[in-house]
């Protein structure tokens, strides 16, 4: 299926690794232009370079996103080099572990700044221009815990509800002017992330990396971890034109975990 969005700029944040990483990978391979941040300027150079190897025009920026001057630099670096974003992949790392009362207010601020205030900022300096040209797509990667908040992670339940929360407001306001906007709600994948928070979890409990993978496989209906391809290929297909009527949801790529109907 051709996905009718050759030549369209994508703007993938967070694109070092990951789920990010695997989508700026299927956005290259539908021939779209990319501009990738990450603030680990290492391993976001060397994206580009694998990137680069399926012919796709990359940009590269170390920037975090925490922070007015990452946006500040993604904002401008991406405007110089391409004058505008089609395509908006929202995401960023996720905030420290802890349960509710565990962090003060320092750590709310910070996660934040981390999750809402880049999607608010990002939103604002790209959809415009969007809007103008009648054509868009916002794509942001939250959380299964949008739907069923996950122990010990109040700080990432919270502000990625939050985002939502946001976005979904944002989604009634574009969608006249063929601009969509959508969140991709990760389960259990197989991530670097996911591996820190078994971590965090055989700290906090003493069980074993075994027990924990045992434990998140056993919530899945479909018996193991997602792949970030498998989200990839959920993000590319809302970025094409055959999702232009799909705007405002919070679509789960969980294996079934989230054990909700709506």
């Amino acid at each position: 299926m051709d996905f009718g969005i050759r030549g369209k700029v994508a703007l993938v944040c967070g694109a070092s690794k990951g789920i990010a990483y695997s989508s700026a990978e299927a956005l290259a391979r539908e021939g779209c232009a990319l501009a990738i941040c990450s603030r680990d300027e290492a391993a976001i150079s060397a994206a580009a370079t694998r990137l680069e190897g399926l012919g796709a025009p990359v940009l590269w920026m170390a920037a975090d996103l925490s922070t007015a001057a990452g946006i500040e630099t993604v904002v401008r670096e991406t405007h110089s080099r391409y004058g505008h974003v089609d395509i908006l992949i929202a995401n960023t790392g996720g905030p420290p572990t802890g349960p509710a009362m565990e962090h003060d207010w320092a750590a709310w601020t910070r996660a934040s700044e981390l999750l809402l205030r880049s999607a608010v900022e990002l939103t604002r300096a790209f959809v415009p221009g969007m809007r103008e040209r009648k054509w868009g797509r916002v794509i942001s990667i939250t959380s299964k815990a949008v739907k069923e908040p996950v122990p010990s992670l109040v700080l990432s339940n919270s502000l990625r509800a939050a985002v939502t929360g946001y976005l979904r407001t944002l989604a009634n306001e574009v969608a006249a002017d063929g601009v969509t906007v959508n969140t991709v709600l990760p389960g259990f994948t197989a991530t670097e992330r996911l591996e820190k928070l078994a971590e965090a979890n055989m700290q906090r409990s003493g069980a074993t990396r075994e027990s924990v993978y045992a434990g998140w496989i056993a919530q899945t209906p479909a018996g193991r971890l997602g792949a970030p391809e498998e989200l990839a290929a959920t993000i590319a297909f809302l970025a094409s034109n055959q999702a232009a009527f799909i705007t405002g949801q919070a679509i789960l790529v969980d294996g079934g975990a989230v054990n909700t109907l709506l």
